[in-house]
């Protein structure tokens, strides 16, 4: 069953997320990772807005945890940390 990472992302520091965004497809791409959605045009209905909206499908839940925690992602994601505002859930597909 497929899996979703859902993110909401304010940036804070442009240069420093450009790093983070180059070298997370890799990783994710490497477990079976493709982004539906990332950036574009959107409306915030209902709770708080963040400015960048990312939805990627994984083969499973397993594969989309894998690659949060793979070496590859964190190293990725170091660069986000401190340049940007984010939330980040793995919902189970139906």
């Amino acid at each position: 069953m497929s899996a979703y990472w859902i993110a909401h992302v304010n940036v804070t520091d442009e240069e420093a997320y450009g790093r983070y965004a180059k070298l997370a497809g890799a990783p994710i791409a490497a477990h079976g990772g493709e982004f539906l959605a990332r950036g574009g045009a959107y409306e915030t209905l209902e709770g708080k807005d963040r400015a960048r909206h990312v939805v990627a499908r994984f083969p499973s839940l397993q594969a989309a945890h894998d690659c949060y925690n793979s070496d590859a992602y964190q190293e990725a994601l170091s660069h986000a940390r401190g340049a940007s505002e984010r939330d980040l859930i793995i919902v189970e597909g139906v």
